[in-house]
């Protein structure tokens, strides 16, 4: 079977888990449900939670209790874009190829519908402890998808990408934005998968620095698709950052030095996950698909 094949049967599984966990769009608040439902429904790569059940089964899982965690990743990303594309922040008007949820819904409703996915990512989550009997696990777990979320993760560095927005930035700076903005819910799906699975400390915290690299590479990658890619492959405007003064790798270090960042992180993501001894091809395949990939 081609790694394309594998990717889409993979991604139509995923697809079937997220929708067993949306709200009913029913009762005075179908609006809100019917807003969420919206974004989580755009399609999109799924690659946290693909990342996420890839490791988990890196590791030697098979139980459903991956479940709950891939459909709350997958809603807390998803918060993530709805309020990205908010007037407020990015002031967006088309995401995967349609509307933004604001654009549709309206600016409050945008706001109210990315609040609720994210608390709704942890009503689904708790579900896994009537999956397993393992729930210490399932309790690590949530501790990392809270700490990874917040201030000390997505939305610590979104806070620092807003508050700078427009302004020169330094590289260190535009790492702490990229590592927390972005790599951190790579990181958080990745060693979710691995801490539900049992893995040791040890090998959590390897998980934990390949996810950085993974989600830096995936973050410049995005850069570098925004000053070569097309409205067409991306689903979205191109030039974006351009047109909002924004520093990436690219403005900062150039096109040709971004490129060789990124296939630089994606080894170095590998090399980890090749000496941990534990064997998923198409994991590893899935890293390297980050380095050419065209949307």
């Amino acid at each position: 079977m081609s790694f394309q094949i594998e990717m889409q049967e993979k991604t139509a599984e995923i697809e079937c888990i997220i929708r067993s966990f949306l709200p009913e769009e029913s009762g005075f608040a179908k609006t809100m449900a019917a807003a969420m439902n919206y974004s989580m429904l755009a399609g999109g790569k799924r690659l946290r939670p693909m990342l996420m059940q890839e490791t988990y089964r890196m590791f030697g899982g098979n139980e459903n209790v991956i479940g709950p965690f891939m459909a709350a990743m997958e809603m807390i990303h998803t918060h993530s874009l709805i309020h990205d594309d908010l007037p407020a922040i990015d002031n967006d008007d088309y995401r995967r190829g349609r509307l933004t949820t604001h654009r549709v819904y309206g600016e409050a409703m945008g706001v109210l519908s990315g609040d609720s996915l994210l608390n709704y990512a942890y009503e689904v989550m708790l579900n896994a402890f009537a999956l397993t009997s393992l729930t210490d696990r399932v309790i690590a777990a949530m501790k990392v998808m809270a700490g990874k979320t917040g201030i000390y993760g997505m939305l610590g560095g979104q806070s620092v990408d807003v508050e700078n927005d427009g302004k020169p930035l330094t590289r260190e700076m535009l790492d702490y934005i990229y590592k927390n903005k972005t790599s951190s819910l790579i990181e958080c799906a990745m060693m979710v998968g691995a801490i539900l699975a049992g893995a040791d400390q040890n090998e959590i915290q390897k998980i934990e620095q390949a996810a950085q690299k993974i989600g830096l590479a995936f973050q410049i990658q995005d850069d570098i698709l925004d000053v070569t890619g097309t409205d067409e492959e991306l689903g979205k405007p191109v030039h974006s950052d351009e047109k909002n003064n924004k520093v990436t790798y690219v403005t900062l270090v150039g096109l040709s030095e971004a490129r060789k960042q990124v296939a630089a992180l994606s080894e170095q993501a590998i090399l980890i996950l090749e000496s941990m001894n534990r064997k998923n091809d198409f994991l590893m395949e899935l890293i390297k698909e980050l380095i050419d990939r065209r949307k």
